[in-house]
């Protein structure tokens, strides 16, 4: 019962669901652009709804790990030594930069799939323009996500981040 009970209070940290999730946007991503691009080159209505449903998701999920990185910045900030906490502060510069393309994707995907129903014609199109943006997130999502690997994980710095902090900590926490 004491590793159930561990799990429980993991759970109720931000920063521990930030690192749990913060997965989805980067593999999900890679797969829904990759389903979305088989049904396009297939030409199949349903292999692109179910890759359009999966990127909305995924979508959501970009939002929820931004949202439970942003609870936890302080916690682990405090934590941090000066490199780390250089990092930590490029890792939230970036996801702040590409917040919007991950949103832009998303309504992309909500789009092409009302288009679906609605204005069949119009589907293709918005699809491929979602894949467009669906590979632009991954990429960001794995720039991202570079930054944030080398806060805890000092094995993997070769350099100190290329970008000076952004702003001073606690600002717009």
């Amino acid at each position: 019962m004491g590793d159930l009970s561990l799990i429980l209070h993991h759970l109720k940290q931000p920063e521990y669901l930030h690192v749990v999730l913060n997965h989805w946007p980067v593999e999900g991503l890679a797969a829904g652009a990759f389903a979305l691009a088989w049904g396009l080159l297939a030409k199949s209505m349903e292999g692109r709804r179910g890759a359009l449903c999966w990127l909305v998701l995924m979508g959501v999920m970009s939002w929820v790990a931004i949202h439970f990185g942003e609870k936890g910045y302080d916690r682990v900030y405090a934590m941090s030594n000066g490199d780390a906490q250089a990092w930590l502060d490029l890792h939230v510069a970036r996801a702040e930069r590409f917040e919007g393309l991950f949103t832009l994707t998303t309504f992309s995907a909500l789009a092409a799939l009302a288009a679906s129903w609605k204005r069949p014609v119009w589907e293709k199109r918005v699809s491929w323009l979602t894949l467009f943006f669906s590979i632009a997130s991954f990429a960001a999502s794995g720039w991202i996500a570079q930054a944030g690997g080398q806060i805890r994980h000092s094995e993997f710095r070769d350099a100190p981040p290329s970008v000076g902090t952004p702003h001073p900590p606690n600002e717009k926490r």
